[in-house]
């Protein structure tokens, strides 16, 4: 299943995406990577090798974005496939709701109460 041993490191990633949902950096790599059209008409470049850099800038933003949440799939197994799955919903939610950051700013709390939460109970056992 590919899945974390480790309590503490589960707990730790799951403090750390709440804690991801928060930063400017994650709002500057979501706002980029809603707007695939608005980042394709102000970043255009031609050409071949113009088409690859814009896609490496363009899926730099979109990894920026979610990379954290992607490594919770650690915490519950890689392959999961009910995990997978709420995490794609989730991040399809974020992207594509006009009120998608701030449900990823609520999903965040949720997460940073559970990893701490976790961290208690690892803490004390």
């Amino acid at each position: 299943m590919m899945v974390s041993t480790s309590p503490m490191l589960g707990s730790l990633l799951v403090l750390a995406a709440g804690l991801f949902q928060w930063p400017p950096l994650k709002s500057t790599c979501l706002g980029q990577c809603r707007s695939p059209l608005g980042f394709v008409m102000t970043e255009w470049r031609e050409g071949t090798w113009g088409a690859l850099l814009m896609g490496l800038r363009h899926g730099s933003y979109c990894v920026g974005c979610c990379w954290v949440l992607m490594a919770l799939l650690w915490v519950a197994g890689v392959m999961n496939l009910l995990w997978v799955a709420a995490l794609a919903a989730f991040v399809l939610v974020e992207k594509v709701l006009p009120r998608g950051e701030l449900v990823g700013r609520v999903a965040g709390g949720v997460l940073m109460l559970a990893g701490l939460v976790l961290l208690g109970q690892r803490w004390l056992t």
